[in-house]
C-alpha cells in the first residue's frame, strides 16, 4: 500500500511567558491535499480488515479477548497472526485510550509490571513473535501483572508469543493458536479488493496454482496479487488473467544478469543517466523524467551542452535504448513488471559513488516546479530512494540523508522529503528501533539547524504517536523545551496528551521530577487546562483525585508562581477559577486546595503570592461565564483556604484583602 506523510493542520499560537514568538509560514504552508499519517493509519488498518481471511481459531481469539481482556496468539510464521492481531485490537478502539505497540527494553518504555502502563480503553499490542528465549521469558515475567491492570483499566491487551516457545502454565488459558487460512481464497480477496474483475480471476489458472502450491506467507500472498493489479493496470485491453499472472511471475524472476547485460551496453552518460531516473520516477510522466535525468547529469557533472539540441536524439529513441515506452497519457515505464526495481538495486550495489550524488538529485528533484510533479511522484521518488538504504541495511545514511534535506534554506517539498524518508525508516521491521533512537537523540541531545527541528516534531506527532505514543511523548517533550518558539512541539505535544489520560499523567510526572527550567514551567501551563483533570473516564476517579497527579500538580504551580510573572500565569490560573465556579463540587474544589497548597510552598515569598492569587481570583469574576454569584463564592472560597493557610482561620472575603497592588 502506498504511504505517505503530510503537513497539516496549523494554529494559532498562544504567548504564555516572556520573550519574543516567532510564526514561520510560507515554506510551511500545508498541501490541502495531502492527507494526515493518522488517517493513513487508519485507513491501512481499514484494508488490513477488508481483505483478512479470518485464519483458523479466529473466533476462538476474538470471545477470549472479549471474555478477558487479553489473548497470546500462537501461530506458525506467515499465518497473518500479527495483521489478526492489529485487527483483534481495532474492534475494541473506542474513543477513550489509545493504540500503543508496546516495546519493552526500548527508551522511556516502563516496564511491563508498571500499572502506569494501561489507561482505560488502550488497545495494546506485545509483538514477541522474534522474540529469543531471554527476551520471551522476561516478557512471561511480566504479563500476569500487566494483564491485571488490563483487566481494571478494562482496556485490552494482544500478545503474539515466539512460535513453538514455551508458556507459562498460568499463561496456556489463554493461548489461541492461529492456523493458516487457504491461500486461494487470501488471494482471491486481494484481487477483489484491488478491483480486478471477478470473472478474470474466478475461473483456475496454471500460474496461480503453481504460486500456490507451496505454504506461501500472506505476505508474499498479498504482494502477489498486488503486481497481478499492476499488470492489469498496464496491460492491453485483449491481455487477460493469465497474463497478468504471468507478467506478476515473471516480475518475481532474479533479473541481475539481465540489468547488468543492458547496462553495460549503455555506455554514454546521459543514457545512464536516462535509465536511472525512469527506474527512480517510474510512472512520472515524461517531462519530469526528461528534466530530472538532465538534473541528474548536472548534479554529477557540468551541465549537458544545449548547442546542438536540435541535433540530440529525442526522447522516445532514447527510451527505446533502456526498454522503456511512453503511455499514451505520456507516462514513461519500463515494459516489464517491476523492472525498474531491478534496475535501481543494480546502479546502488555496483556503483556506491554515485549514492551520495542520487540524494542530492533527489533533493532537487522534488524542489522542481512543473504541475506533473505531484505528491506522489515526489512520494514514489522517496520511498525508492529510501528503499535502497534500508534493502542494505544503511539506516544511518537515510537518517543523515533526511537530515541534509531539511537543514538547508527553507523549502516545504524538502521538508515533506524528509518527514516521508523518517517514516519509512520508522516502519522498516529491521530498523526502526534505530530509527527510533536517532530520533531520541536528535530530539534530546542535539543542536538542529534550519527546518530539521520541524521535521522531527511531524514525524513524531503524525508518526510515531500512531503506535508507540510513550515514545511520541518524551521526543515532543524535549523539542518543546528546546525549540518551542520555532515549531509546533508545543501543540503537538498538547494534542497528543489530550488524547489520553495516562500520557498527561506521565507528563506531569516527568515536569515536576526536578526544578522545573522555565521553558518546563511554560509546557506546564499549556497542559493544565482543568477540564481533562477533573474529568472521570467511566468508572475511574478523576486524574486531580490520585496522590501522584496532586503531587506533580502542586510541584509545578510552586515553581510558575515563585518563579514566572503575574501575568505569565494568570490566563491559567483565571481558567481554574472559571471551571470551579461552573463546575461546584469536590473534584473542583480540589484545584483551589492544589493553587494555595502550592503559594504556601513559596517561603518567603508566599504572602505576595497569595495576594497575587486572591487578585487574580477577583479578574477572574469579571470575565468568568454563567452565574456572577457562582464566581464571587469561587473567590470567597479561595480566601477562606488562604487564610486557613495562613492559619488566621476563615474570613469573609473583602476588597481590601489580599489585593496584590497593580502598576
Amino acid at each position: 500500500m502506498h504511504t505517505s506523510t503530510r503537513v497539516e493542520n496549523p494554529q494559532g499560537t498562544m504567548h504564555t511567558g516572556s520573550g519574543n514568538i516567532n510564526l514561520y509560514v510560507g515554506a510551511h504552508t500545508p498541501d490541502p491535499g495531502r492527507p494526515a499519517f493518522r488517517r493513513i493509519a487508519d485507513d491501512h488498518l481499514a484494508w488490513l480488515r477488508r481483505v483478512l481471511i479470518a485464519p483458523g481459531n479466529m473466533g476462538n481469539a476474538r470471545a477470549m479477548l472479549a471474555d478477558t481482556g487479553s489473548v497470546i496468539l500462537d501461530g506458525a510464521p506467515g499465518s497473518g497472526r500479527t495483521s489478526a492481531a492489529r485487527v483483534l485490537l481495532r474492534e475494541y478502539h473506542h474513543d477513550t485510550g489509545v493504540f500503543n505497540e508496546l516495546l519493552p527494553g526500548e527508551r522511556d518504555e516502563l516496564s511491563l509490571h508498571d500499572p502506569a502502563l494501561v489507561e482505560a480503553g488502550d488497545q495494546l499490542l506485545l509483538d514477541l513473535s522474534a522474540a529469543d528465549g531471554a527476551r520471551w521469558a522476561a516478557a512471561q515475567a511480566g504479563l500476569p501483572a500487566l494483564r491485571k491492570a488490563v483487566h481494571e483499566q478494562h482496556a485490552h491487551l494482544v500478545v503474539i508469543m515466539p512460535h513453538g516457545g514455551h508458556l507459562d502454565p498460568d499463561l496456556q488459558y489463554y493461548r489461541v493458536e492461529i492456523r493458516r487460512p487457504p491461500g486461494l481464497s487470501v488471494l482471491r480477496r486481494h484481487l477483489r479488493e484491488h478491483a480486478v474483475p471477478y470473472e478474470q480471476y474466478s475461473r483456475p489458472d496454471d500460474i496461480v496454482t503453481e504460486f500456490l502450491h507451496e505454504l506461501r506467507p500472506m505476505r508474499d500472498i498479498a504482494h502477489f496479487a498486488d503486481l497481478v493489479r499492476r499488470a492489469h493496470e498496464a496491460a492491453r485491453p485483449e491481455e487477460g488473467f493469465a497474463h497478468w499472472c504471468a507478467a506478476a511471475r515473471n516480475a518475481q524472476n532474479d533479473r541481475r544478469s539481465e540489468v547488468g547485460a543492458l547496462v553495460t551496453g549503455l555506455r554514454e552518460a546521459p543514457q545512464r543517466a536516462l535509465l536511472i531516473t525512469v527506474a527512480m520516477l517510474h510512472g512520472a510522466h515524461a517531462d519530469i523524467v526528461h528534466r530530472a535525468s538532465d538534473l541528474l547529469l548536472s548534479t554529477l557533472g557540468p551541465p549537458p551542452d544545449k548547442a546542438l539540441l536540435l541535433q540530440q536524439r529525442d526522447l522516445a529513441e532514447r527510451l527505446k535504448e533502456i526498454t522503456a515506452e511512453t503511455t499514451p497519457s505520456g507516462h514513461v515505464r519500463f515494459k516489464e513488471l517491476d523492472y525498474d526495481a531491478a534496475v535501481r538495486a543494480h546502479f546502488w550495489d555496483h556503483m556506491p559513488d554515485l549514492r551520495p550524488h542520487l540524494g542530492r538529485w533527489a533533493a532537487r528533484t522534488v524542489d522542481l516546479a512543473d504541475p506533473h510533479l505531484t505528491v506522489a511522484v515526489r512520494d514514489g521518488l522517496v520511498e525508492r530512494l529510501a528503499g535502497q538504504y534500508l534493502r542494505t541495511g544503511r539506516g544511518e545514511g537515510l537518517a543523515s540523508l533526511a537530515e541534509g534535506w531539511s537543514s538547508g534554506p527553507p523549502s516545504r517539498t524538502r521538508w515533506e522529503a524528509a518527514v516521508h524518508a523518517l517514516t519509512c525508516g520508522l516502519d522498516d521491521p529491521a530498523q526502526g528501533r534505530g530509527f527510533r533512537e536517532r530520533i531520541y537523540q536528535w530530539c534530546a541531545n542535539r543542536q538542529l539547524k534550519g527546518d530539521f527541528a520541524q521535521v522531527l516534531v511531524q514525524v513524531c506527532a503524525d508518526v510515531l504517536a500512531s503506535s508507540h505514543p510513550d515514545q511520541a511523548l518524551l521526543r515532543l517533550y524535549y523539542l518543546a523545551e528546546r525549540h518551542g518558539d520555532s515549531t509546533r512541539a508545543p501543540e503537538a505535544l498538547c494534542d497528543l496528551v489530550n488524547s489520553s489520560r495516562r500520557l498527561r499523567r506521565r507528563l506531569l510526572d516527568r515536569l515536576a521530577r526536578s526544578d522545573p527550567a522555565p521553558a518546563d514551567l511554560v509546557i506546564f501551563l499549556q497542559n493544565c487546562a482543568p477540564e481533562p483533570l477533573t474529568e472521570p473516564a467511566g468508572t475511574s476517579r478523576a486524574l486531580v483525585q490520585e496522590g501522584g497527579v496532586q503531587q506533580s500538580l502542586s510541584t509545578c504551580w510552586r515553581a510558575v508562581l515563585a518563579g514566572l510573572p503575574r501575568k505569565a500565569w494568570q490566563p491559567h490560573a483565571e481558567r481554574w477559577f472559571h471551571h470551579v465556579a461552573a463546575s461546584p463540587g469536590d473534584r473542583a474544589e480540589l484545584l483551589l486546595d492544589l493553587l494555595v497548597g502550592a503559594a504556601q510552598q513559596c517561603g518567603a515569598r508566599r504572602g505576595a503570592v497569595f495576594a497575587s492569587l486572591y487578585a487574580s481570583a477577583r479578574d477572574a469574576e469579571r470575565s468568568a461565564p454563567g452565574d456572577p454569584a457562582r464566581a464571587s463564592g469561587t473567590t470567597a472560597l479561595l480566601l477562606s483556604k488562604i487564610s486557613a493557610a495562613q492559619t488566621l482561620g476563615p474570613t469573609e472575603p473583602s476588597t481590601a484583602s489580599a489585593r496584590e497592588p497593580r502598576s
